[in-house]
């Protein structure tokens, strides 16, 4: 066991008393940071907590101003953020970053409303009564219709690759294959370079999709974001907004990011070169660069910087 596993495992211990509340909590812990500890603790850019039965990502807790939440895609993680956490706490800000009930939701709730309303619990506990709201691919559609419902909570948004006017799916049937070989040219799409499809990322994909519980509330999610088209409603939208989007996007294509940067009055559209879905990963430099300069321009520089 390797010394990063050892120390999630210590802290899911730490907390579990709190987590056995109910059963559902407790499968959502250990689903959570038995499948992911090692992503989930991997450097020390930021510490791992828990609210009400909620793991979350914390990182410049001490930071005044506005802080910024963070939400990840439908089988993304806290870890798909992990460049981006570091650059942000140490230019001062707060971050906050739930790990989304994708897995563990009731049947009834795997839905886009469902995981509109968690994170609507989730910022009254962790009291972010107005935020930096960004989100990427599925968390993009979830950050606009939160900033749809909620406009008064949210200080600015942050889309990247989100879905809410279409997206390219990978074959329903991919939800019921195994195979490394069969899975790979499909998640490939997903970045500009092939290289990041590692095997380990593939085993990750087979425990999920094999998984009969996860694999149900992954297909209603899907369903959900086909029939949920933001575009209509994207007046709705007040606050002031970037869009970040790679150039080579093949899940959410750049004719997704122009239809929402026409819908919502004001937005910015910024381009990243050689990216794919997923900037925030594939063009770290590039994206946080852009990141923090919005920041600046919208919310402000905070009172405090994190040391180091």
């Amino acid at each position: 066991m390797t010394t990063v596993r050892f120390r999630v495992l210590q802290w899911y211990e730490a907390n579990s008393s709190s987590l056995r509340q109910t059963s559902e909590r407790t499968r959502f812990r250990r689903d959570t940071f038995e499948a992911n500890s090692e992503r989930l603790m991997a450097g020390s850019s930021y510490e791992m907590k828990e609210i009400d039965g909620i793991p979350y990502a914390e990182a410049g807790a001490e930071c005044g101003g506005t802080p910024i939440l963070l939400l990840h895609g439908m089988m993304g993680t806290i870890e798909n953020w992990e460049k981006l956490i570091p650059a942000v706490a140490a230019a001062g800000y707060r971050i906050v970053c739930p790990v989304l009930p994708m897995y563990s939701v009731k049947l009834r709730d795997a839905n886009l409303q469902g995981i509109v309303d968690f994170v609507l619990r989730f910022t009254n506990l962790a009291g972010l009564e107005k935020a930096v709201v960004t989100g990427n691919s599925f968390g993009g559609h979830i950050a606009a219709l939160y900033a749809m419902q909620f406009p008064e909570r949210v200080e600015a948004l942050v889309l990247s690759g989100a879905s809410g006017i279409y997206e390219v799916e990978m074959s329903s049937s991919v939800m019921r294959r195994n195979d490394k070989n069969y899975l790979r040219p499909r998640v490939e799409k997903t970045f500009f370079d092939p290289s990041h499809v590692t095997d380990e990322l593939l085993d990750d994909i087979i425990e999920i999709i094999t998984n009969r519980e996860k694999a149900i509330r992954l297909i209603k999610f899907a369903r959900a974001v086909e029939k949920g088209s933001i575009k209509a409603d994207l007046y709705k939208i007040k606050a002031p907004t970037l869009l970040v989007w790679g150039k080579q996007d093949e899940i959410t294509p750049p004719d997704v990011a122009k239809t929402l940067n026409e819908g919502i009055t004001g937005a910015e559209l910024r381009w990243l070169d050689e990216c794919g879905h997923v900037p925030m990963m594939e063009q770290p430099e590039g994206f946080n660069g852009i990141y923090l300069d919005f920041l600046k321009r919208t919310v402000g520089s905070p009172s405090s910087a994190v040391a180091g």
